[in-house]
């Protein structure tokens, strides 16, 4: 399908929830320190570092509980009930009005309420972008999205700047929190404008409201004056209405189909948020211990930082639809741990200064930034419809959850900045952890590039694919090169002499039960969209872990 306005809206009305998150996580580590002291709320230094470590627990909460609600009442639902928590829950922790231990559990419940809404926006718009972005632009919006998390840290950054010079610190930080929900408020009104997935309307047997989806979204392409390409017969593919599935359904589909994929996911959310929550949240340490920086200058330097990291997905993005997934992730993993690297020992050499050391990390993020960005572009994109809310909230769940120990291994590492070998080999920890994500994306990569959903990764409920389709191929792959075109009787390929009898009759969509989650027989004969390698190009036959693969005969389907 041609861009249009349409898919622009949506990006400006879903992407938001990133800068917001950036801002909110930028504002909240620079205002902590203000909240130690005697006339904000008192807190000591472990309860102040307690709050972002909350706040992450409830990110990973609110990906794995609102990411089984995405696939169960949909995508559009999930976008509006996340943002409205995270609005709530931001809103209430600038209402903190007391000291002691009932005040601060207060505060604490508050920062949890804010995470599990973020939490829960990266499972329902992930799933929202990847399955209604053309397919020839999905790897560049997904990243360009996601990149924008750097956006709403430079906004941050510059607030926090203001605010604190120009107010009391028992109000700058009110306001510091007060202002991602002041400016995240009007979205509400323009997401509630957006449709539903069409895709997660079938799956769930509304075609009535499905089609009326596509036709606004369709009107919206021709009065840009474009022509809507036609949809070959070929290309079609038939889904039963599917049961609800739950994270049992989806340990099936990543043990059982897909563990290849699974393994990839894993390591690729592993490595990337290992690497940014070690350096950017001690970015500042570094700069203050080890080259003299002043806690005022610091926020400069970080802007830099957050500009390579926001340019990266901008510029690289469309390479992941054209040059393609494997080699683009694999390259941009690669090259920021190969650059991080010999960073690490330009730094142990003492042959940096400030300026050098963090111009080295904007370059060194510049690509890491899209690398990781598309960490959650891979997670989305290659497990089936039905699951891929929770597939996303679980992969998101396990890359935070070993991420969080970055930033405290660090620290421990930067110590009083008297040990430069210490952090040296934390380098190189975080150098070596990033090639690994580009090793495995490099032999367990999956090509899905400009290629629909469903060609990447076939839904549990599919009934049947394209049957013309199907009976052309057999009968391609049972013929000789000197026999005579095969004849058809009652619809069905005989086979030649000595070959492999008939395809087995293909069911029909009204014998078809809807998927119940436990394995049943062989997915059918697919082709077009739907996956086979003939129009998906480059992948195996029998290896379901790759797209246009059709399933092995121990596949679990429907």
């Amino acid at each position: 399908m041609p861009w249009s306005g349409f898919h622009t809206k949506m990006i400006a009305a879903l992407g938001c929830a990133w800068i917001l998150d950036g801002l909110e996580i930028t504002v909240a580590s620079s205002i902590t320190p203000v909240l130690t002291r005697s006339d904000t709320l008192g807190l000591s230094s472990s309860e102040a570092g307690l709050i972002a470590t909350v706040y992450l627990v409830g990110q990973v909460t609110g990906a794995l509980f609102f990411g089984r609600m995405a696939d169960r009442f949909g995508r559009r639902k999930l976008f509006l009930l996340t943002f409205g928590v995270y609005l709530f829950g931001s809103g209430l922790t600038a209402l903190t009005y007391g000291q002691g231990p009932g005040w601060d559990a207060f505060l604490y419940m508050t920062r949890f309420i804010a995470g599990t809404g973020i939490g829960g926006e990266y499972a329902a718009i992930n799933s929202a972008i990847q399955e209604m972005m053309p397919a020839r632009f999905r790897g560049r919006v997904d990243l360009l999205v996601n990149g924008t998390y750097w956006a709403g840290a430079m906004v941050g950054t510059v607030a926090e700047l203001v605010i604190l010079s120009s107010f009391d610190d028992a109000v700058a930080w009110r306001i510091g929190f007060l202002l991602g929900p002041v400016l995240g408020f009007s979205v509400l009104f323009v997401r509630r404008h957006l449709p539903e997935s069409p895709r997660w309307l079938i799956m769930n047997g509304r075609e009535a409201e499905a089609e009326a989806a596509i036709a606004r979204i369709e009107s919206a392409v021709r009065a840009h004056g474009k022509k809507l390409p036609p949809v070959e017969d070929k290309d079609a593919i038939e889904i039963s209405e599917s049961a609800h599935s739950t994270y049992v359904t989806l340990l099936r589909v990543l043990f059982r189909r897909y563990p290849k994929r699974a393994v990839l996911a894993s390591t690729l959310m592993i490595t990337q948020s290992f690497l940014y929550n070690a350096i950017f949240f001690t970015y500042t340490l570094v700069l203050t211990k080890f080259y003299g920086v002043s806690d005022e200058d610091a926020p400069m330097y970080l802007l830099a930082f957050a500009a390579g990291n926001l340019l990266g997905p901008i510029v690289l993005g469309p390479f992941f639809d054209i040059v393609g997934r494997r080699w683009m992730i694999a390259g941009t993993y690669l090259f920021s741990g190969c650059a991080l690297g010999v960073t690490a020992t330009l730094f142990v050499a003492d042959a940096l200064t400030a300026t050098t050391q963090t111009a080295a990390w904007c370059i060194i993020f510049f690509f890491a930034s899209a690398g990781a960005s598309s960490g959650y572009l891979t997670a989305g994109e290659i497990f089936p419809l039905e699951v891929r809310g929770k597939a996303i909230a679980l992969f998101f769940a396990i890359g935070q959850a070993a991420g969080a120990t970055g930033p405290y291994f660090y620290g421990w590492l930067i110590g009083d900045g008297t040990e430069r070998g210490r952090l040296y080999i934390g380098f190189l920890v975080g150098a070596v952890i990033m090639v690994i994500g580009g090793l495995a994306e490099t032999f367990l990569g999956v090509d899905a590039e400009r290629k629909p959903l469903e060609a990447v990764a076939m839904p549990l409920s599919v009934v049947r694919t394209s049957v013309d389709a199907a009976r052309r191929r057999t009968v391609e792959k049972l013929r000789k090169p000197s026999d005579q075109p095969v004849a058809a009787q009652d619809g069905a390929p005989e086979a030649p002499d000595g070959a492999p009898g008939p395809a087995p009759e293909v069911p029909d969509r009204t014998a078809a039960a809807p998927f119940d989650g436990k394995p049943d027989k062989p997915l059918g004969t697919s082709s077009g969209s739907s996956g086979t390698s003939n129009t998906s190009g480059g992948s195996s036959d029998d290896d379901p872990d790759q797209p246009g693969g059709e399933p092995h005969a121990d596949t679990p389907a429907v």
